[in-house]
């Protein structure tokens, strides 16, 4: 089954330091139909306004993935942690047990622009993370490019939970193929351009896509598309 959302089918807010699009239940916003999709549970669209940002703050035994788009994201936590982010590098935080942090756009006069993806961990109470990785982007050309998963290297973040991000950029008519494991779901959200799936499905700019019991996925484009793949249990 794959099932489409549009970019306008997201809840979207403007608070003006802050705009944002939720494909899944969060905060002040409840939707029983969109509460979550295995493992993940948020999958945030945020633009925050030059110097703001989140105070201070706790999670718990939540696994939390920020990816930069555009502009620098500043990571502060109680661990001691401290990190700029910026396109190119993968931001991982294992709330675990608890640990509080801030969140704030690191510029004075730049927009920043992120997705945040939270997962629900493989165990409860695990000790407390952070990690920040770097990738290549030119690696995502035609390309799915693994940038977080359960076995994580230096050039991919280590999550725990049974599960894998891609990141990937398709130019001209390329088109690469992905394999779905009986029993497993994909998870897709189109960054910017226009993505078929098996010749039938077109999901342009900000669109998603549930997937589930499709053994096959034939990924495309006519001009070009930049777009991350979520491989859950």
């Amino acid at each position: 089954m794959l099932t489409l959302y549009p970019a306008a089918s997201r809840h979207s807010f403007d608070r003006g330091w802050i705009r944002g699009n939720y494909s899944f239940s969060f905060g002040d916003y409840e939707d029983p139909n969109h509460h979550q999709f295995g493992p993940l549970r948020v999958f945030n669209d945020d633009t925050i306004a030059p110097g703001r940002g989140f105070g201070a703050h706790p999670h718990s035994d939540m696994e939390i993935v920020s990816i930069v788009l555009s502009g620098q994201l500043r990571h502060e936590d109680n661990q001691g942690n401290e990190a700029v982010t910026s396109f190119g590098e993968i931001q991982r935080m294992s709330a675990g047990s608890g640990i509080i942090h801030t969140e704030h756009n690191s510029s004075e006069t730049e927009e920043l622009n992120l997705l945040q993806m939270w997962f629900m961990p493989s165990s409860r109470g695990l000790a407390p993370s952070y990690e920040m990785t770097r990738f290549d982007p030119a690696l995502m050309t035609n390309n799915l490019l693994p940038v977080v998963a359960q076995q994580g290297s230096a050039q991919v973040a280590a999550i725990h939970q049974d599960m894998t991000i891609y990141l990937s950029k398709l130019d001209g008519s390329k088109q690469i193929s992905f394999t779905q494991a009986e029993g497993r779901k994909v998870f897709i959200f189109v960054i910017e351009g226009h993505l078929t799936i098996n010749e039938h499905h077109l999901l342009e700019t900000r669109d998603s896509a549930r997937i589930t019991d499709i053994p096959c996925l034939e990924l495309g484009t006519s001009s070009s598309a930049s777009f991350v793949l979520i491989d859950l249990p």
